[in-house]
Parts: structure tokens; C-alpha cells; sequence
């Protein structure tokens, strides 16, 4: 609860342009909440735009010309201390290039912001700056479209959302592009630049989708090459029409006065809350490359801690591989030894290590590689050491490839003995045994992901109050909250995608792949 609390602070304020503190001429610039937003790689690409759409009014060193003004030094800074990334995105985006603004997407306009940024010493990061403020609206519009909806139309008996939005209103809402509203930018407001190019709906629209589009497809490689059917844009454009002329009607009647305050708040909660969530989500997978952790990491790791040093197991493993190799009933052996929990059968009963019809490709290459060098009756010479631990090998009927029926089937039968080299986790008494390897890496990945939020923590000065508690939620509390929760129909709200599938499968040792425990957060 800690990490998502402080991430989802964290994302909020990193939306400030500049830090509240102290600054002089010597130390403007570089005294950021937004310290590392954007990356090397956005500087040389916004570096190349610039060169090409900016350089004329702006001029080569970025500090202005007759045509445009400067983009660098104290001017600049003092301009924008108190302002918002988001605001110096939309009137870039709204006022550049001079002559034909809204041309470029809005990547080419972050990687612009980037190299404006890196101009001004503000220092690159692991993170690129993006373009998330068009999703950040959509869900402040479907977030207060569906409250509203709900406040309303409460007393007016069951319809799903948006149910008391006619054809008609739809039909006139779109009719209002033939007059287009002209609205103006942030920079006309304060009297500088020429009028921005009026926005119909359908623009609107198009920026909607493909925010959304993108969304997706970043979220799942499998639809990156999709491309989105008529029936499915002419159901995201209801959506989206619904949900503006219910967000509209919320905004003319907050200005009026005639909304209470409880719902206001509550409402905008709600907007706060969902915001934070899709921020905290696009950072974690932006940073998720900073919390990996490699083989040499582990394999350090456990060199520097000796209660992880499998010698003594191995010494018993070899104990009992000699007696294996001198004639002992290997069967009986097993029985006696193995620590697979695999060797039991469904009555209870011991089964002697076997493994009966064992696909090939099933176990891990090197129990696979050893037993399948072997002749059937014989023991492997030598001890085999896998992630789960020291196997003690010996195969009793080789591969075959077919089976009682004459269909095409490469099985063969093995009878293992396992001296496990797991690790449980003292802090989870309710957990599983594991991999030694698998639980160093989820340890140092947790403290990686620790160490990368306390980081931007005191960086970006975010305090909690210590008086502040979470109250601790029950699993009824949790589903009633998720039935409760908002959405929007047609599953078109932040992504729409469904949680990645859990399998319960009981791993057997020599199992290709076996499953991390999970990450205490």
C-alpha cells in the first residue's frame, strides 16, 4: 500500500512544472519536480524537429528571434515556473509550428518538450516523457460523465449507463461541428501568439481513440498490427459523445452553483484516484527495466551469503548417488530420501522416484539432456543440479516415439531421486518452498523497486502525515467496491485489459519453468 500511496503522490506532483524552494539565477533551472521525465533518446529525436519546424522563429540557440520568442535562460524560466508540463505541451502543440499547428503527433511534441527541457539543464532520465495528458482527460470526462449520470437519473429506476441520453441529443451533439466553437489557447489569453485552429468534435474524437489505441496496443504486443473495425469506432464514438454531453451538462451546472458540494468532491475524487492509477501504472512499466535483476546478480548474491551454499546438500546428494551406483534398490532409495513432493500417489503411497510416460521436452534440459544419454536400467554417472536442486537419475525405459496405439508419441519412464535446494521464505510462513535462485531475484527485485520509490520520494519532498492510516479493507469490501466501481460501456475506459491468467498447476521438480512466488510489496 506504501509503494502505490507514495507512486501515485509522486505522479501528481510530478505533473509541476518546478519545485517549490529557493532559486537563484545559478540554480533555476535545474530545480525540478520533473526531474528525469524524459530520456536521451526523445532529446536527439526533438533535436531533429526543432532543426526542421522550429529553428526559423526560435533561432538556433533557442533564445528567439523577430518571429518567436526565446525558449531558453531566466526569461523563459520565470515565464513558466508556475505553470504545468501540461500547459507548455498544449501550447506547443497548439501554436507550433507557426504555420500549420497540430501537424505533428504527439510524440514528435513530447521529444520537442524534451529538448527544450535538456536546453534549460534540466537532467534526462531513465523515462520518456509522454504524451499521457490526452488519457488523463478522457478519464476525467468518463469518470465525471458516470457520476453525474448516476446522480441525476438516481431516482428514475434501472437503465445502464447512459440510458436517458436520446439519439437526439447524440445526433445534435455532433451537429454542433457545423459551427464549430473557436477556443482560445493559453497564449492568446495572456495576449501573445496567433489563433489556434478550431477544434470540431470529430477532432476531439480522433484524439480520444487514438489515445485509447495506444494505449492498447502499448499494453499488449498482440495488437500492435490491429487495426480498429467500423462497428467497433462507430461504438467508441457514442461512447465518447454520451460521455461529452454528460461531462458538459456537469461543468455548466457546477459553474452555475447547482451541484452540491458532497458530489462535487466525491466526484472529483474519483477523477483524482483513477488519474493516479493510470499514471502510477504507465510509470511503473516505464521503470520496470531499472528493478531487473540479472544472473550475475543473483549468482553474486548468493556467492556473499553462505546459508545459501548448497555444499552440504550436495555432499548428501553424492552420498547417496554412490550408494545408487554400488547396487542398492534404487526404488527403495528414493522412498527413503527424496525430498520430491511429486513422489507420492494419489493414494498416498510412495512410488519409488518414477515418472511414467514423460513427454520429451516436459523437464528442464539438463534432467532431460542426462536421462536421455542414459541406457534403460542405468544410473546417471554423475550428480544433475537444476534450479530446484541435485537430481540423482535413472531411466527405465528409453524414448520411444509412439505410443500403445501406433500414434506418433516421444515419452520415455525415469525414476529420479531430489535433493532440494529450495528456500523458504521465513518472512511468508504461508508460501511455498522455491528455487534458492528464484527467491534471490524476487528479493533483490524488491529491494530494487524500495530503494527506486524511496529515491523519487525525497526527491520529489513527498510527505505522508504520520498520523495517517490505511484502514485495512476486507475481501467482501473489495468485490462491493468493484461492482460499485465506474466505467464506461463498451470497454473503452483505461485500456480494457483483462488481468493476466493465474494458473494453479503443482509444479513438479524438473518442470520446464517453475513459477515464482510472488513479490511482497
Amino acid at each position: 500500500m506504501k509503494y502505490v500511496k507514495s507512486l501515485a503522490g509522486l505522479l501528481i506532483a510530478g505533473l509541476t512544472f518546478f519545485s517549490c524552494g529557493s532559486r537563484d539565477s545559478k540554480t533555476t533551472a535545474k530545480i525540478s519536480a520533473t526531474t528525469g521525465v524524459y530520456s536521451k533518446k526523445q532529446v536527439e529525436e526533438g533535436s531533429a524537429l526543432y532543426a526542421s519546424h522550429c529553428v526559423a522563429c526560435h533561432g538556433k540557440d533557442l533564445r528567439g528571434t523577430e518571429g518567436g520568442t526565446t525558449l531558453i535562460g531566466d526569461r523563459f524560466v520565470s515565464k513558466w515556473k508556475d505553470k504545468s508540463l501540461g500547459e507548455l505541451f498544449d501550447v506547443t502543440k497548439t501554436t507550433m509550428p507557426k504555420s500549420n499547428p497540430h501537424s505533428l503527433g504527439d510524440e514528435s511534441y513530447a521529444a520537442l518538450l524534451a529538448f527544450i527541457l535538456n536546453a534549460n539543464e534540466f537532467p534526462p532520465g531513465e523515462v520518456p516523457l509522454t504524451s499521457a495528458k490526452q488519457e488523463l482527460e478522457n478519464i476525467r470526462a468518463e469518470i465525471l460523465a458516470v457520476n453525474y449520470d448516476r446522480e441525476i437519473n438516481k431516482d428514475k429506476g434501472q437503465m445502464p449507463p447512459f440510458g436517458f441520453i436520446t439519439e437526439e441529443m447524440v445526433n445534435n451533439y455532433w451537429a454542433e461541428d457545423e459551427q464549430p466553437h473557436q477556443s482560445k489557447s493559453f497564449m492568446e489569453k495572456i495576449g501573445f501568439g496567433k489563433p489556434s485552429e478550431q477544434r470540431s468534435h470529430a477532432d476531439e474524437f480522433n484524439d480520444f481513440l487514438n489515445a485509447k489505441i495506444g494505449i492498447l496496443k502499448a499494453g499488449n504486443p498482440e495488437m500492435k498490427d490491429r487495426e480498429v473495425s467500423e462497428e467497433e469506432r462507430t461504438q467508441a464514438r457514442d461512447i465518447f459523445a454520451k460521455t461529452r454531453i454528460y461531462r458538459n451538462e456537469y461543468e455548466k451546472k457546477l459553474a452555475a452553483g447547482e451541484l452540491s458540494k458532497d458530489f462535487i468532491d466525491k466526484a472529483n475524487l474519483q477523477v483524482k484516484l483513477q488519474q493516479a492509477q493510470f499514471l502510477a501504472r504507465i510509470y511503473s512499466e516505464k521503470t520496470a527495466e531499472s528493478s531487473k535483476v540479472t544472473d550475475e546478480e543473483v549468482d553474486q548474491y548468493i556467492k556473499e551469503h553462505p546459508e545459501f551454499d548448497p555444499a552440504q546438500k550436495r555432499a548428501q546428494a553424492q552420498q547417496i548417488l554412490d550408494r545408487a551406483k554400488a547396487g542398492e534398490d534404487f526404488a527403495a532409495l528414493a522412498n527413503e530420501f527424496t525430498q520430491d513432493p511429486g513422489n507420492k500417489g494419489p493414494d498416498g503411497q510412495p512410488q519409488g522416484g518414477l515418472y511414467k510416460d514423460v513427454p520429451k521436452g516436459r523437464m528442464v534440459a539438463p534432467f532431460e539432456q542426462a536421462a536421455l544419454a542414459l541406457q534403460p536400467g542405468q544410473v546417471s554417472p554423475d550428480l544433475v543440479e537444476t534450479d530446484f536442486g541435485f537430481h540423482i537419475i535413472k531411466l527405465e525405459r528409453g524414448l520411444v516415439t509412439k505410443d500403445e496405439n501406433g500414434k506418433p508419441s516421444e515419452t520415455y519412464d525415469v525414476r529420479h531421486i531430489l535433493i532440494s535446494t529450495g528456500y523458504k521464505d521465513p518472512e511468508n510462513p504461508t508460501g511455498r518452498e522455491m528455487p534458492v535462485k528464484d527467491f534471490v531475484r524476487n528479493k533483490l527485485e524488491t529491494e530494487k523497486e524500495k530503494a527506486l520509490v524511496d529515491a523519487l520520494v525525497a526527491k520529489n519532498n513527498i510527505h505522508v502525515p504520520d498520523d495517517f492510516t490505511v484502514p485495512e479493507v476486507t475481501e467482501e469490501q473489495m468485490q462491493q467496491m468493484k461492482q460499485k466501481q465506474p466505467g464506461v460501456p463498451g470497454g473503452m475506459g483505461q485500456g480494457g485489459m483483462p488481468p493476466p491468467s493465474v494458473s494453479d498447476k503443482e509444479p513438479k521438480p524438473g518442470d520446464k519453468k517453475p513459477p515464482a512466488a510472488p513479490k511482497k510489496k
